[in-house]
């Protein structure tokens, strides 16, 4: 009789091969012999946990997104206390992520959004998820800078609009092979905060004495 730990190591194996090659192969490169040579598994221990290939990717997605917080955000964001300072160390989290691989880094879920064909409906549910979980992150930092930015502000167009800033940047990246459009990408979202942060300050001195 498997034991049960047999059985969740099996399982286990299955979900990291199926991260490592729907990312370095992408997910339609990547063949069902591929995955068990991977995961040392066989077919009948695969159709025991997952119906199909697109079902063990729906489940690498589940697991991306549990894995924002431990894998991305705890590690950007450690000794980082100023929100506004936490969304640039995310950025820069990326960044070293793209010298790490000599600029051939692509954002796993950004990869699978372009390849994957429309028809799949519930996987670009489940991307969706995981760009919601990523932006939801950026929009609690703008939530707690509220205080700082103009009242006027739209923190969720500008939450996305630092995901694509950062997608954008990568894919860049990736295609020339040089971290210098991502630090350009980056650097004018800067130059946007900078404005925004000074915003305030100004509206506060054009009404000061008249309150």
């Amino acid at each position: 009789m498997t034991s049960p730990m047999a059985v969740l190591g099996t399982r286990e194996r299955l979900l990291d091969a199926g991260i490592a090659l729907f990312w370095e192969k992408g997910y339609a490169n990547t063949s069902m012999s591929d995955l068990l040579g991977a995961a040392k598994a066989n077919s009948g221990s695969f159709y025991h946990f997952f119906s199909s290939k697109e079902d063990l990717l729906l489940a690498v997605l589940d697991r991306y997104l549990a894995l924002l917080h431990p894998a991305m955000l705890a590690l950007a964001w450690a000794g980082v206390d100023d929100p506004i300072e936490r969304i640039f160390a995310l950025l820069a989290r990326y960044r070293i992520l793209i010298l790490q691989t000599d600029c051939t880094y692509g954002c796993p879920i950004g990869r699978l959004a372009l390849e994957i064909g429309p028809e799949q409906e519930e996987v670009h549910r489940q991307l969706a998820k995981n760009f919601d979980g990523w932006t939801a992150a950026v929009h609690g930092c703008l939530e707690q800078a509220a205080d700082r930015l103009p009242a006027d502000i739209d923190r969720e167009r500008l939450s996305g609009f630092v995901l694509a800033v950062m997608e954008g940047g990568v894919m860049l990246s990736r295609s020339h092979r040089d971290v210098k459009p991502f630090d350009q990408a980056v650097a004018e979202l800067r130059a946007y905060f900078n404005r925004l942060l000074e915003l305030p300050k100004k509206t506060r001195r054009k009404t000061g004495g008249k309150s």
